[in-house]
């Protein structure tokens, strides 16, 4: 969330249309448009950013955003033009809407014209990632080790979820680098993953070949594509919320149906690996996890979190706090109220802490209520509706479905709760 203050400096006293650079303040809006949603901005704060900043810099404009594309119409009705922009459905950069935010608050307030605003949002484009790939591959690593220390599996367990997170890392960069592969990236994962998960919970015999696997592919998981889609439905964003349902539905699928083919051959290496294991190997792999682990995966999850969402290094302790809030909040509510309100208070929590945060600092909220949510969304519980659903138990598909839903829609209301709380309606948000 960016605070913006009325005009001053450069443009104070007078309107930007009436000055010689009001071609550079449309392209400057046009071009914030296309990165706030190439950089994974939902509808509702995507239309709410737009609007405020055309205004602050003397512009009538009316945005219509979807996941796939931006409608941006400038100027008074009849006479009025409009753009389309085509854009690629982005995953959140949260380092790029950092700097989106401070780039745009300077512009509004007139410490630097439209023109060169414009300059530096190309010049982003340009730029080299912050975090190496090696350390992108280890945060896939470790946060598939804390998710399965939050399931609470064995000790064997959390090294093979270790694994398969380098196996998803593996999968997802090769399969990315290439437009006729990157379709296919959810099933392959889960296929492959869900195959050596089966195939080693087969030798040690812990019975959580499922939590493992879901581990391993945990940041594959649409759950907060889902929970922003209800957040946005919820918002009358109907088309955006629509439309980005029915993507986390596909996703969920294809991940079950790797699930569904993985599960089968894993058990048929199974045979093989129980021959090749010792006895002794088996017993020590099956060894339970102690408490502390629970604590060390609160604070590991959240720097995993902050080099796969490309987040500020600078902002990782407030990230850290934000998911320690959120998680806690939840697991304690949850543990007395259910985990409906529990989830509905951990988004309250993290939405609201996130809207003061950047309404003090002048920062943008997302920076910290993105991890925040993401350490609540319920992807597990989805995953485990379609596995229900194609291992044809379809009653227990649809009531976990359902059960996903009310969730979803809990910390959906959360989100829109700490706005209203914090009034972040009345403040420009990216």
């Amino acid at each position: 969330m960016i605070p913006i203050s009325p005009l001053r400096g450069a443009f104070s006293g007078r309107t930007l249309p009436d000055m010689a650079d009001s071609l550079a303040a449309r392209r400057f809006i046009l071009q914030l448009a296309r990165a706030l949603h190439q950089h994974g901005t939902p509808a509702n704060r995507l239309e709410a950013a737009l609007t405020s900043a055309a205004r602050q810099l003397g512009l009538k404009a009316e945005f219509f955003s979807t996941p796939t594309s931006i409608m941006v119409g400038i100027g008074d009705v009849e006479q009025q033009h409009v753009h389309l922009l085509r854009v690629e459905p982005g995953e959140p950069n949260l380092g790029q809407l950092a700097r989106l935010g401070e780039v745009t608050r300077r512009v509004v307030e007139g410490e630097i014209a439209p023109s060169e605003g414009l300059a530096l949002i190309d010049a982003m484009d340009r730029e080299p990632p912050v975090y190496a790939p090696w350390l992108v591959v280890l945060a896939f690593v470790l946060a598939s080790a804390a998710v399965a220390c939050f399931l609470r599996v064995r000790a064997g367990d959390v090294v093979i979820a270790s694994f398969l997170g380098l196996i998803t890392a593996a999968v997802s960069l090769s399969t990315g680098r290439f437009e006729s592969t990157r379709h296919i990236t959810e099933p392959l994962a889960a296929f492959v993953v869900t195959t050596i998960a089966f195939a080693f919970d087969g030798v040690m015999r812990t019975g959580n070949g499922f939590l493992t696997s879901l581990a391993g592919l945990v940041i594959l998981m649409p759950g907060l594509t889902f929970t922003v889609a209800l957040s946005e439905l919820s918002t009358r964003h109907l088309a955006s919320g629509t439309a980005r349902m029915s993507g986390a539905l596909v996703t969920f699928l294809g991940l079950g149906f790797g699930l569904a083919l993985g599960a089968k051959t894993g058990v048929v290496l199974e045979h093989i690996l129980r021959e090749q294991l010792p006895a002794a190997a088996q017993w020590s792999w099956t060894t339970p996890l102690p408490a502390w682990t629970e604590w060390a995966a609160l604070l590991v999850a959240p720097l995993a979190f902050t080099v796969l969402l490309n987040g500020p290094p600078r902002d990782a302790p407030l990230i850290v706090l934000a998911c320690a809030a959120a998680y806690l909040t939840s697991k304690f509510a949850g543990a007395t109220y259910g985990e409906e309100l529990g989830a509905f208070l951990g988004a309250l929590v993290v939405s609201a802490g996130s809207n003061v945060f950047a309404r003090i600092k002048r920062r943008v909220a997302m920076v910290t209520q993105v991890p925040g949510l993401l350490i609540l969304v319920p992807g597990s519980v989805g995953f485990r509706s379609v596995q229900s659903l194609l291992g044809q138990e379809v009653e227990t598909g649809i009531q976990t479905g359902f059960r996903v839903a009310i969730i979803g829609i809990s910390l959906a209301a959360g989100m829109l709760a700490g706005n209203v709380v914090t009034r972040a309606t009345n403040r420009i948000r990216v």
